[in-house]
């Protein structure tokens, strides 16, 4: 993207999200924040990332005790074209298990994008998690800031 042109910004958040199969977590803890690689799927409408945890973790803890995170998605290569072409989101929300009602449908997103963690994510010991994302912010060209309410 080059600076100066008008960029629709929840289609490149859209095409980034579709395309990146992995996600940071960001939770907290008493005294400081916690990182956790996700494997991830988004909701059509954007409004929703969903991921899958084990329930004795630390990052299920987290996400029982403070529910609020933040997530990133990116697209580098770990090249000098990065500060060019490099795309990355933050994504702020609140996030809760899936309710029973909802999880065949989330599943099946799921492991459309996911079909070899099939076994994982269908394990008594895993819960499903949503994100209801609130606000994504998308920078582009390492310094191109936009802000997109879910």
């Amino acid at each position: 993207m080059k600076a100066g042109k008008h960029v629709d910004a929840r289609a490149v958040l859209g095409r980034l999200l579709a395309g990146q199969k992995l996600g940071v977590l960001a939770t907290r803890e008493p005294r400081s924040p916690y990182l956790s690689l996700v494997a991830f799927a988004v909701s059509r409408d954007l409004r929703h990332v969903y991921f899958a945890t084990e329930v004795d973790t630390r990052k299920h803890a987290n996400l029982i005790r403070f529910p609020d995170v933040s997530m990133l998605f990116d697209n580098r290569r770990n090249a000098a074209a990065d500060f060019d072409r490099g795309i990355a989101v933050t994504a702020l929300g609140r996030a809760g298990e899936v309710k029973a009602r909802s999880r065949k449908e989330v599943l099946g997103l799921y492991l459309r994008k996911h079909p070899t963690l099939e076994g994982f994510v269908k394990s008594p010991s895993c819960r499903i998690f949503q994100v209801r994302v609130k606000t994504y912010i998308l920078v582009t060209q390492f310094q191109q800031v936009l802000k997109i309410q879910a």
